[in-house]
């Protein structure tokens, strides 16, 4: 059963404002939330967070903190005033560095959900391997997301491929959000570990990240309207 109402978020990837607010505004109907991600945070800035915020969706801040504890705490600060339901730190950055993102935002109403990147969707065991860290990626993101939860955080960024994995770790009430979800036919391109909207939510996810079969598709609308009616929303 799906925790959210709609679990697709859309990924406004672009640092073009009006084209973002476009497209968000024209998969409003269909989708569930609207993530922004580093080219558009760094390109447009806090404010244009707000202005996606003010579209009436719940927004994703896709930032991917990883530095020092003190500095991530202020970052997260920061992050949480924008309005956004939700933004990410690394779970590489430790417990000390996830626990000091917590307890900077403990203090908001309503607070941002926190949640931590496992495993990039983008790497394979042969590129963890390379960087030194410990394959396969089903036991890195198994590490990783009992660490997460450790620290307190509400869940995980993962493969679909790992939410078995996950679940069983971590309990049915730790969050997971998916990343690399491609419709059936769409082209895979930079992601290695990707599954079908419906085959991630039947294996538990509770939120779908899904940016370029949406927002690259002739019709977006109709795009974010097809994966609706795949998932029966």
């Amino acid at each position: 059963m799906m925790r959210f109402p709609n679990p697709v978020f859309v990924a406004l990837d672009t640092p073009d404002l009006n084209n973002a607010l476009s497209l968000a505004r024209a998969v409003k109907p269909y989708v569930g939330g609207l993530k922004v991600g580093l080219e558009f945070i760094t390109a447009l800035g806090p404010d244009a967070i707000r202005r996606v915020a003010e579209i009436g969706l719940p927004v994703f801040a896709d930032v991917k903190f990883h530095d020092i504890p003190n500095t991530v705490a202020g970052a997260s600060r920061a992050i949480a005033g924008l309005g956004v339901a939700m933004f990410n730190v690394h779970a590489s950055g430790g417990e000390a560095m996830m626990r000091a993102a917590a307890d900077a935002i403990a203090p908001w109403t309503p607070r941002p959900l926190l949640i931590a990147v496992t495993v990039l969707t983008s790497l394979d065991d042969a590129v963890l391997e390379m960087v030194g860290q410990r394959a396969p990626a089903s036991e890195q993101v198994e590490r990783l997301a009992a660490l997460v939860k450790k620290s307190g955080l509400d869940g995980v960024v993962c493969s679909a491929h790992e939410l078995a994995t996950v679940r069983a770790a971590c309990g049915p009430d730790f969050l997971t959000i998916v990343p690399g979800i491609r419709p059936a036919g769409a082209a895979v391109g930079d992601q290695k570990r990707v599954m079908t909207p419906k085959q991630a939510v039947a294996a538990g996810a509770d939120i779908l990240v899904i940016g370029r079969p949406i927002t690259a598709a002739p019709d977006p609308a109709e795009a974010a309207k097809a994966i609706a009616e795949e998932l029966g929303l």
